[in-house]
């Protein structure tokens, strides 16, 4: 298990760059900042420390990483308010806790440290373990269930699509066969699988093949995407007029999710042609990122979990019409 020592080591993705977008939004005594995926509460530690006067709410969907962040984050005593819930709830939280705008909040998106590094939540392929993925262990169905009881068609659209697995036909027939002979428990068995569906030509390059496998799994049995969906857009509204958004996307599918919001928000909806374009229409956010910002190379080489990740930043300085 992972202890609070082990906590303190784990070093959060693009850390410095975050709290520099986020940084002219805190400065005000009482602002409010969300961090909706505490995880090992890595950011959210640095956030409280960076910026004094303000308060945090953190959110997590995992019951083990509320209790783990909760201890690290105990010495900030009440400014860290922290709640078991997944991010699209956020408008339900900020309503229990009687906060109606706010002025910053992180995303940083798919799957924690203490996830990847517990071997009995089934989230790396590396390590054989049970096939659970769910990041909160008390609901929903396991990737174990998706392999056994989907159907040829479901598994070949989830790996297709949330894979982005040129092979989702075959390997979908591959899993079917095989579950009939026994059903699926460990991962093991499914990475030598996916590798072996695979033509070796392909295998060679790319790292391992069961890492589309995995993510396409993961992203089905948590709902990532249809949760995101629901997030991005409620994080923007409840933003106060100067308040910024970070988000941090580790695949192709959550960073296009996350641009197409925030290129909306930062576009007039006023019909083309008009010569001067009324306040309702004008556009609701500024782009704080050209396109997505990647991690530097000391970055990378410091810790190689942030090689993939994408970062995109927003600032709300209209609000919507009519409120």
């Amino acid at each position: 298990m992972s202890s609070a020592a082990d906590n303190a080591k784990h070093v959060p993705v693009l850390l410095r760059r975050t709290l520099e977008v986020l940084a002219p939004a805190l400065a005000a005594p009482g602002s409010v900042v969300v961090d909706t995926t505490l995880g090992l509460g890595g950011h959210s530690e640095a956030l409280l420390r960076e910026f004094p006067e303000a308060r945090l709410v953190a959110i997590d969907r995992d019951p083990a990483a509320l209790r783990l962040a909760g201890e690290r984050l105990a010495p900030f005593g009440d400014r860290a308010t922290l709640v078991h819930a997944v991010y699209d709830e956020l408008p339900e939280v900020l309503e229990r806790l009687g906060i109606p705008a706010i002025q910053g909040i992180l995303f940083d998106l798919g799957v924690s440290s203490m996830q990847l590094d517990e071997a009995d939540r089934g989230f790396a392929y590396a390590q054989d373990a049970p096939l659970d993925m769910r990041m909160d262990q008390t609901v929903g169905i396991s990737a174990a269930e998706v392999l056994n009881t989907y159907s040829h068609g479901e598994l070949a659209r989830i790996l297709k699509v949330y894979g982005e697995e040129r092979f989702a036909g075959k390997i979908a027939s591959v899993i079917l066969r095989e579950r009939e002979k026994e059903p699926f428990t460990t991962s093991a068995r499914l990475v030598e699988l996916v590798r072996n569906a695979i033509p070796a030509a392909t295998r060679r390059t790319g790292g391992n093949p069961a890492k589309r496998t995995f993510q396409a799994l993961r992203i089905e049995v948590n709902g990532e995407l249809s949760v995101l969906e629901r997030a991005i857009p409620a994080a923007l509204d409840a933003l106060a007029v100067g308040g910024r958004i970070v988000v941090l996307s580790y695949h192709s599918l959550e960073d296009k999710l996350v641009k197409g919001y925030l290129a909306e928000g930062a576009a007039s909806t006023a019909p083309p042609g008009l010569p001067v374009v009324p306040e309702e229409h004008q556009p609701r956010f500024k782009l704080l990122t050209r396109g997505a910002e990647l991690p530097t190379e000391e970055e990378v080489a410091e810790n190689r979990r942030a090689k993939p990740v994408r970062m995109r930043a927003a600032e709300r300085i209209r609000e919507r019409s009519g409120r």
